[in-house]
């Protein structure tokens, strides 16, 4: 019984609790904190770097594909590939029996309207010296045949011609090095037919000049006025490390291409063929005295699949910017964007940041 009693009156207790005046706390209760804070800073203006590294890749100095003029069937093949070979010196022989052929009935052609032509002009001065006999020759046939032997002389000029044309096109059966250089690539053996063919075929051989070598590096545009071109760049191959060099820019192509980047090239000696076309290098490039770019903390961008952007403070309220990186060093990276010096930015900023997001 006295259990009982206990247990009512704890039962009455909590009844009572119950019908209290507290309320349910709301959590989405609007008049709680309306902005959140995040850690805040500003644009910097100031020279990230002295120079700007690029990388560069060598190319040969002078390269071409090898084509025939005209189609044969390869002879005689006197290069390989890695021979070294001299401006003029014989490559490839090629046969042609057709050509051969033609020769030989231009040749009789032209050795034919030649005889017509003797034959012509010995005719016109045998009636021009009977002309001298008045009334022994009328004068139309002198015409005659003052006409019938320029027209055999021409004709037989006309057939000179062709022989030689058809000498020229069987010299193009010889094929000769435009330059000095090494055949680095070698597409056919004895006994191939050939043809002449477009860029896109595969030629016979490969020519290139490595004496002398161009490392081609190109400038992304947002550089392109802040190098100093007239300056001289120092360079290091990947397969070299360590062997550093220092060398000016022979040439620039003084636009941008459809990447948006200008292509400078340095000459590079290669008297000893250490250096190798293709081989890569990191080039560092002098900066503009004074050339200064917009720095941002690593941490302020935000990087996703489709954009790159900054979180600027307008007002309280986030904006979205747009950017692009340049170099970067180990605290901050330069960007180009619709921002200046000074500007207010989020440090430590991450997507969930969205446009029109109360910043305190």
């Amino acid at each position: 019984m006295k259990y009982r009693i206990i247990f009512i009156a704890a039962i009455t207790i909590l009844f009572a609790a119950c019908s209290g005046n507290h309320k349910p706390v709301d959590l989405s209760d609007p008049k709680g904190p309306s902005t959140v804070k995040y850690q805040t800073g500003t644009v910097s203006e100031k020279a990230l770097s002295s120079y700007a590294r690029l990388p560069g890749q060598l190319q040969p100095f002078y390269d071409v594909n090898i084509f025939p003029k005209v189609n044969g069937f390869v002879k005689t093949l006197y290069v390989d590939r890695g021979s070294l070979v001299k401006k003029g010196q014989l490559l490839v022989v090629l046969e042609a029996p057709e050509m051969e052929s033609q020769l030989q009935a231009a040749n009789s052609r032209y050795l034919e309207a030649q005889e017509n032509a003797v034959a012509s002009k010995e005719k016109y001065e045998r009636l021009k010296q009977a002309a001298s006999e008045p009334g022994s020759v009328s004068p139309l046939d002198i015409d005659n045949a003052l006409s019938k032997m320029k027209a055999d002389e021409a004709m037989a000029n006309s057939q000179r011609s062709n022989v030689e044309a058809v000498r020229t096109m069987e010299d193009y059966l010889k094929i000769y090095a435009p330059f000095d250089g090494m055949i680095v690539q070698r597409n056919i053996s004895p006994g191939t037919l050939v043809s002449p063919g477009k860029t896109s075929d595969q030629p016979m051989l490969i020519l290139q000049d490595i004496s002398k070598l161009r490392l081609e590096v190109y400038i992304p545009e947002d550089y392109v006025d802040k190098v100093d071109l007239s300056q001289p760049v120092t360079f290091t191959y990947n397969a070299l490390p360590g062997q550093a060099q220092t060398a000016t820019i022979s040439r620039s192509a003084n636009a941008l291409s459809t990447l948006h980047q200008e292509a400078v090239e340095i000459d590079v000696a290669n008297k000893s063929n250490q250096l190798k076309p293709g081989m890569y290098a990191e080039v560092r490039i002098p900066m503009l005295s004074g050339a200064k770019s917009l720095l941002v903390p690593n941490t302020a961008i935000v990087r996703s699949t489709e954009r790159e952007y900054v979180v600027k403070v307008n007002n309280g309220k986030a904006n979205l910017v747009d950017v692009k990186e340049g170099l970067a060093s180990h605290d901050s990276t330069e960007v180009f964007g619709n921002l200046k010096a000074g500007d207010n930015i989020i440090t430590v900023a991450n997507d969930e940041i969205k446009e029109g997001t109360p910043v305190n």
